[in-house]
């Protein structure tokens, strides 16, 4: 647990500090698992009470991928996909199996959820080179080619395909909407950053890739580079027309889950929300009000809720998860 917060605190104070100097400077049927077309396939697949543990081989990747399943209330039935993606650390120290009610929010509903893990500091988009520290990065392939296959063939799916990430893949949500059109139906953003071209969206995307020791030049090149524009939401957005679209953040003001109670009683991590989560977030309210204005000038529907209080943690983000279900479940059932 020590080695834990040291690491998720020496992490979020690398994070932090470049973010906020960057932008001020700028019994169940089981049916077997199949391959996709690529040839990515199911290393291993355990089901137990708890869902499904997977470890998925990605083919571009060329290495495996853990994956978690919950399973749709009647799995007799087919049933549409939620994938939940976990934040810049891939969900090593925390993430939405372990730090939220996931699995008994959905408990009673007709819906799949898959949580990959990984992808720290990617973006979960593809690289154009191999990084030294964070090796062969083609998430956005892995979330839109090779993975959704395999579940759809194994857990017998609609097909019918749903997104929502927090911070980091709060950006990442739409920019797969768009290099993909029509694999997710609907897309959730918690506090995430989804312009990523400009000055401060550059600083934010720096950022986070150097705070899991990352080269952002691998990603999308030099900040001249004209890869930053192409994988920029913001201005793209008329492209996600059709698509339904949840967008939510705090602003980094203390809430009802910044307090001892809130965090039930662990005050490490109630340090981490107040030092570092409070002035995340409040990044995270700007980037937000961007895109909803953004938005309404395009005329795209989207809700978008900018909570009065709130830090860039998990207890927000598993209310947002709970608000936008309803969204999530239209889309997914229609």
């Amino acid at each position: 647990m020590g080695d834990r917060i040291t690491r998720g605190v020496a992490t979020a104070a690398r994070f932090t500090i470049a973010v906020v100097v960057g932008t001020m400077l700028t019994g169940t049927a089981r049916a077997e698992p199949a391959p996709a077309p690529d040839g990515s396939h199911v290393l291993t697949f355990a089901e137990g009470r708890a869902g499904i543990d997977m470890t998925v081989y990605s083919a571009l990747m060329g290495r495996p991928v853990v994956v978690k399943v919950i399973r749709a209330l009647n799995d007799s039935k087919p049933a549409p996909t939620l994938y939940l993606l976990n934040g810049a650390d891939g969900g090593v120290d925390r993430n939405w199996a372990d730090a939220t009610d996931v699995a008994e929010f959905f408990a009673d509903k007709q819906v799949n959820i898959v949580i990959p893990f990984g992808g720290e500091g990617s973006y979960f988009t593809d690289w154009h080179a191999d990084d030294p520290a964070l090796g062969k990065q083609r998430w956005a392939t892995f979330l839109t080619r090779e993975l959704p296959p395999i579940i759809d063939a194994t857990l017998k799916t609609t097909g019918a395909n749903a997104i929502a990430g927090i911070s980091m893949a709060g950006t990442a949500v739409f920019q797969l909407a768009l290099s993909a059109p029509g694999v997710y139906r609907a897309i959730g953003s918690y506090s995430g950053c989804v312009r990523t071209s400009d000055a401060r969206g550059q600083a934010v995307v720096n950022a986070v890739v150097v705070s899991q020791q990352g080269n952002p030049v691998n990603m999308w090149g030099p900040p001249s580079d004209p890869a930053w524009a192409a994988n920029d939401p913001y201005l793209h957005a008329e492209k996600l027309r059709g698509t339904a679209i949840y967008v939510a953040s705090g602003n980094g003001r203390p809430g009802p889950f910044d307090t001892v109670d809130g965090v039930h009683g662990d005050l490490p991590q109630l340090a981490y929300q107040l030092l570092f989560g409070a002035p995340l977030e409040a990044i995270a309210s700007v980037c937000t009000r961007q895109l909803r204005d953004r938005l309404r000038d395009l005329n795209i529907p989207a809700t978008v809720d900018l909570r009065d209080t709130g830090t860039h943690s998990w207890g927000y983000w598993q209310q947002d998860l709970h608000n936008s279900w309803p969204i999530f479940s239209e889309a997914l059932n229609r």
